[in-house]
């Protein structure tokens, strides 16, 4: 009984071996296995390595023998390829809402799931330290809590926190719970936001999630099923500029040619383009019109028109004309 155990272990350990010491370019030769496993206390000759090999590629490891100089065995699959862990560890260390030490942590984790070559690969694309980072690692246990209530159809509770100028996160409303019916997570501007029904204001609101605080369940069914039925969050990020909510309106803009491309990287290529002439053309979409979405026109210059409807039009040349007042 004692040689099967240990027979199992020598896969097991030689399996581990080839996940963390071989690449393409970097093969392990059997006496390297033998090597090995000596140091773990495991007696093998090559037969018997041979023998494992093989049962790990029946098992489905992609274990290919190289011949080509110097040869050896090398893993020429796994469940994720360089390139691909290289994607993923820029969206970690790019992420604001994910704190500095998490950030370590999750790459560290990352490194595992390649050779011990690769990973250096990937802690020399790390740059981490300078980026704005969050301080809230309780932003992991949010994200948890707001996906068990969105399974469990409960509406939540929290307290919402704001920036005051001493740079504290100090709560709003005077500490007054929030109470909202959670729908969808979203990522924006690298921060997480929950999108959630406000039944008390009969509306869609989203909130930065490293924001709130002491989430909890009320015990009450979530409310605004009717609207997330057809939910369409590409579109609700189209019509909201930086996550400020703002009054949903039909806007027309009238725009030179070249700017195109700004046009259809913010509203995307589903609308209808309408040339006005060799050198303009005109765009119907809605909108959440607030501060940003005027910013975001002003951005664009001279060449980009706000003309339509004529009370946005009117609030858009009032804040131009509040901003130029104080520079006067």
């Amino acid at each position: 009984m004692a040689k099967v155990i240990g027979s199992k272990l020598r896969t097991l350990h030689i399996m581990q071996y080839l996940m963390e010491k071989s690449d393409e370019d970097n093969k392990v030769t059997s006496g390297e296995l033998k090597d090995m496993l000596k140091d773990m206390g495991i007696s093998a000759d090559r037969k018997s390595i041979y023998a494992d090999i093989s049962t790990l590629q029946e098992w489905g490891m992609d274990i290919i023998y190289s011949k080509e100089n110097p040869p050896g065995y090398y893993v020429a699959t796994r469940e994720f390829e360089l390139p691909e862990l290289k994607l993923l560890v820029d969206a970690v260390q790019s992420s604001k809402f994910i704190t500095h030490k998490k950030s370590q942590e999750l790459i560290k984790k990352l490194e595992k799931l390649t050779s011990e070559s690769q990973a250096r690969q990937l802690q020399k694309s790390v740059f981490v330290a300078n980026r704005i980072k969050t301080d809230n690692e309780q932003i992991f246990y949010n994200v948890d809590t707001i996906y068990e209530a969105i399974n469990n159809d409960s509406q939540i509770e929290f307290i919402y926190h704001e920036w005051n100028v001493d740079k504290q996160l100090v709560p709003k409303r005077g500490g007054e719970p929030y109470v909202v019916s959670p729908w969808a997570l979203t990522w924006d501007d690298e921060n997480y936001y929950l999108i959630a029904y406000d039944g008390k204001a009969e509306r869609t609101k989203h909130y930065r999630v490293d924001k709130m605080k002491k989430i909890s369940f009320n015990g009450k069914a979530r409310e605004g099923r009717e609207i997330f039925d057809s939910f369409d969050m590409p579109c609700y990020a189209k019509q909201t500029f930086g996550m400020f909510g703002g009054e949903k309106t039909e806007v027309i803009l009238e725009c030179s040619n070249h700017l195109i491309g700004a046009i259809l990287d913010r509203f995307g290529t589903n609308n209808i383009i309408v040339p006005l002439n060799d050198d303009k053309f005109s765009i119907r979409q809605e909108v959440n019109v607030s501060g940003q979405f005027y910013g975001w026109l002003v951005g664009l210059g001279p060449d980009v028109r706000l003309v339509h409807p004529p009370e946005i039009v009117q609030e858009f040349k009032n804040k131009i004309n509040e901003i130029n007042a104080r520079y006067e």
